[in-house]
């Protein structure tokens, strides 16, 4: 396929499927079969699919998995995962039943501000702007009240609006950057509404006064919220005497300990080490949004940026020793929702928050932020003792036997003798092609 199509959105479901199949298939039928496939038996159902997204063609199934006893606060949890890395879910329900007998997890809400910005130029001075800005300051609050309202009544709303002067970095740059509480939902819709409307507020009271009467101009670049939210934090910890981290791989508690420490410390300093680190945290994240209908890339984002908040990327989970406690604990920005989108549209997201007993959206902060810090522990717990590649490889091993179609008796052989054998890719395909010989 070499040239462009017209009109491709206006095609039905049918005909994208058609086009897609005979554009870029030797064998169409077969590919429209496998996309056929993947559709919902349910009619209704499917179509509520069809309409998440636009030009779609079928559904990509991701694995639903739920990884029980994670002790938070005191009460037990059953966390729902959506996620395609083998190993992720059983590193996370060993995490949790490890810690269920020490204590479990302890978490708190440090705040749960959101963050927007009308981000505008202005061309003349400074002092006349800030003068402007605290006389029309007031009309911001009262022309959003239509938006507000509802928000309000739920204990949320604008809190506050600042004009920040940002010259130093761009010729003329200025922001209205605005801070928000959006309550239990994620609150894009709400903020962006707001910011449109004081940015045509900004404009009307502009033309208005004398702030551009001597040949000065305001223009307003775009108006939309921040996806970085440091001040809308989570954390969660975990803690118990040193002697009682023993168990069947640590079999020396203060070693490991201090080599756990030590990891952790590695990727504070080295952000080479720091990226793959809290990738595995973001395993664990990454897993309960998506489940729980969030927006994950806005999440990834956001904790990526609050990595690099003191000028180099590095670790979002630490861990100490002192007077013999070990603690090891984490601290991330996290913009959740638990109404909204599609967690009142999409079936199995409603089905994963009943799990999680319909959690508010703080609720599902901690929840969220402790499942990042079990797979953290996970990951690093192998790291220092057994290393990652036992236990992830047993995982994969499915993954392997199925790339082959294996037949059960074959399964049945494979598994028994990778038991004992180490797994590796090349060691299972020889074992396989041994086997069939």
């Amino acid at each position: 396929m070499n040239n462009a199509v017209a009109g491709f959105s206006k095609l039905s479901k049918k005909e994208k499927i058609n086009w897609i199949a005979n554009e870029y298939f030797s064998n169409p039928e077969e590919a429209q079969n496998i996309i056929r496939n993947y559709w919902n038996s349910d009619e209704k159902l499917q179509q509520l699919h069809d309409e998440f997204i636009e030009n779609t063609i079928t559904n990509l199934y991701i694995p639903l998995g739920v990884a029980p006893n994670f002790l938070i606060n005191g009460k037990y949890k059953t966390i729902p995962m959506a996620i395609e890395e083998s190993s992720v879910v059983a590193a996370a329900s060993k995490a949790a039943k490890y810690w269920s007998t020490r204590g479990g997890f302890k978490t708190t809400i440090i705040n749960t501000e959101k963050i927007g910005q009308v981000h505008f130029n202005y061309s003349g001075d400074a002092e006349k702007l800030k003068t402007f800005f605290d006389e029309i300051k007031p009309k911001f609050f009262s022309e959003t009240q239509n938006i507000t309202k509802n928000m309000q009544q739920r204990g949320g709303g604008i809190l506050d609006i600042k004009l920040k002067d940002k010259r130093s970095l761009l010729e003329n740059y200025y922001q209205l950057h605005a801070t928000f509480e959006t309550k239990d939902s994620m609150g894009a819709n709400f903020i962006n509404s707001c910011l449109e409307q004081f940015a045509s507020t900004l404009k009307e009271e502009a033309q208005n006064s004398d702030l551009c009467q001597n040949g000065e101009t305001l223009e307003v670049v775009m108006s939309i919220l921040s996806n970085y939210v440091p001040n809308c934090l989570v954390r969660a910890e975990v803690s118990c005497p040193i002697e009682d981290l023993t168990e069947k791989h640590i079999p020396d508690p203060k070693v490991f300990a201090e080599r756990f420490v030590q990891a952790v410390q590695i990727a504070e300093v080295e952000p080479f080490r720091a990226v793959t680190h809290n990738k595995g945290i973001m395993n664990g994240v990454d897993a309960v949004v998506l489940a729980t209908g969030n927006d994950f890339r806005a999440i990834e984002a956001g904790v990526h940026a609050y990595a690099s908040k003191n000028g180099q990327y590095a670790s979002l989970s630490h861990a100490k020793i002192e007077d013999g406690i070990f603690t090891f604990w984490l601290e991330i920005p996290l913009a959740l929702g638990t109404v909204g989108g599609l967690t009142s549209l999409h079936p199995l997201v409603k089905l994963c928050l009943d799990i999680l007993e319909k959690p508010s959206a703080q609720e599902l902060m901690e929840i969220v932020a402790v499942a990042g810090l079990a797979q953290n522990f996970a990951a690093l717990r192998s790291l220092t003792t057994t290393g990652i590649q036992e236990g992830h490889m047993k995982m994969h091993l499915n993954n392997i036997i199925n790339q082959f179609e294996a037949t059960e008796e074959e399964r049945h052989l494979i598994k028994t003798h990778f038991k004992k054998t180490a797994v590796s890719h090349s060691a299972v395909v020889e074992f396989i092609e041994n086997l069939r010989k």
